[in-house]
């Protein structure tokens, strides 16, 4: 089995609307500051609601989203970032996520960017049905990602400061998960053309890579390539493609869940990356991943090159 490793990387940390950034100077790519949201499909926005809202303790908005035929709920985690749950699950074989979106700090210069490293982007860049600047592209699996950058004015922004409870099981978004068969392929998308850096990489046993941690180059959050996935069904789709909730003690997270009604299917464990987490399902399968920002214990296979500043808030 081929072993992957990274060197470290010199940052200069930069904070932009209170989130710290790691940036390399010299890039004339525009940042790329972490995970804006994961959209996901559903059949049941009642039990979705449950889920999200009363079980996790997300406040949320609806907003029109013409080009998906209908509105769109958001749940929002922070100012920066969403649940999209969009009513559109046909069947149980189709897959639930429908994209994971990366925020920038400038969308037409990224866009401008990827175009002129050979992406097949839009041709242009228009204000979005939420009113900010996006737009989404194919990566080389065929998965769609965008990417956003907040403008004033935008349904995001008129929300800025709002519908921020307490009840809120986990106040940051740290990572999505997406399963890759060609490890080769989307390195050469997100980690040289974007910059997404080795922040750690494991496997089942100490003689395989089934997952590789991808942190964005200007920010603490991370993209999870789940490796060694062959003719998933819908239920190991939704445990692959998932979503992890940053906490700082899962024992207490675990427990605030429980006394809302959730049971989770095993109690929390520590993965081979070290950290504490609990997995939790909503009701179409997504899997929802409580973890804990910071390993406890020695991380299986590799180092963990951890940011300077783990960004919890």
């Amino acid at each position: 089995m081929r072993r992957y490793t990274s060197g470290l990387c010199l940052f200069a940390a930069l904070t932009v609307g209170g989130r710290a950034l790691y940036s390399a100077a010299g890039s004339d790519r525009p940042p790329i500051i972490g995970v804006a949201h994961v959209a996901l499909r559903t059949n049941d926005l009642a039990a979705a609601q449950n889920f999200y809202g009363d079980t996790l303790g997300y406040q949320s908005f609806e907003a029109p989203k013409p080009e998906a035929g209908s509105s769109v709920r958001f749940f929002k985690i922070n100012d920066h970032q969403y649940i999209e749950i969009l009513p559109h699950l046909q069947s149980d074989e189709q897959d639930r996520l429908v994209h994971i979106a990366f925020e920038t700090k400038d969308a037409r210069k990224l866009r401008q960017y990827l175009a002129d490293h050979n992406a097949k982007v839009p041709a242009n860049i228009d204000r979005d049905a939420e009113g900010n600047l996006s737009f989404r592209l194919k990566d080389p699996e065929d998965h769609e990602i965008e990417f956003v950058e907040y403008v004033r004015g935008s349904v995001q922004m008129k929300h800025f400061g709002k519908l921020l409870p307490d009840s809120r099981v986990s106040k940051r978004m740290i990572h999505a998960g997406l399963i890759i068969h060609d490890r080769a392929a989307v390195d050469a998308f997100y980690r040289d053309i974007l910059g997404f850096q080795v922040m750690w990489y494991g496997g089942k046993t100490e003689d395989r890579v089934d997952y590789v941690d991808m942190r964005v180059p200007e920010g603490s959050d991370w993209l999870e390539y789940m490796l060694n996935v062959t003719n998933p069904t819908p239920k190991t789709r939704g445990v692959m493609h998932h979503l992890a909730l940053g906490v700082p003690d899962i024992h207490a997270a675990a427990k605030v869940v429980a006394d809302r009604g959730y049971s989770a299917p095993q109690p929390p464990k520590i993965g081979v990356d070290g950290k504490w987490q609990l997995n939790m399902y909503d009701p179409n399968l997504t899997r929802t991943e409580l973890m804990e920002f910071r390993p406890v214990q020695k991380p299986c296979c590799s180092p963990m090159l951890l940011p300077s500043e783990i960004v919890t808030q």
